[in-house]
């Protein structure tokens, strides 16, 4: 990437992504790798991997080439960080809110159980519940000293 005027190539048509400019990128976690120039770029691409339901986010390349080769040494360097930096210098509006929630067990389940529908809403709150019952877990395992989040750092959890 030396000399390089600009940020990545789009995955479908190859088209240069400049640096401090939007960009696509597909909504499935697996496909967080892939950028878009436009959301027909992004388009084929779902259609292709034949996601059910995903969408194109919009996002911004790095302001210059510096700040993205800064960023791979920080992550190089391994520095350690201690939760109220990680905290403080990551903005909750960026962390992604898939569904964590397999929505067709859950339906099954409620049907078989309950002999209830559920609505597509129900996902998308269970994921908000499951994300607090992480954090407060995750802070569990932290204070034991591990970096591994295990069954037991859920025990005491109450939300």
């Amino acid at each position: 990437m030396d000399n390089q005027n600009y940020w990545k190539k789009c995955s479908v048509c190859k088209t240069e992504l400049k640096f401090d400019d939007v960009y696509y990128q597909c909504s499935v976690s697996n496909c967080k790798k892939f950028s878009f120039c436009s959301v027909k770029c992004w388009d084929v691409h779902s259609s292709v991997m034949n996601h059910k339901s995903a969408g194109a986010d919009e996002c911004m390349s790095p302001k210059a080439a510096w700040e993205e080769e800064t960023t791979k040494r920080k992550i190089l360097a391994n520095t350690p960080k201690t939760s109220t930096t990680i905290a403080s210098s990551m903005n909750n509006a960026n962390i992604p809110k898939d569904i964590l929630v397999v929505a067709s067990k859950l339906k099954d389940y409620v049907k078989i159980k309950h002999d209830l529908n559920t609505s597509a809403n129900v996902m998308s709150m269970l994921s908000d519940i499951m994300r607090v019952l992480a954090d407060k877990a995750s802070e569990n395992a932290k204070q034991d000293g591990r970096k591994t989040l295990m069954d037991r750092d859920f025990e005491n959890v109450i939300f």
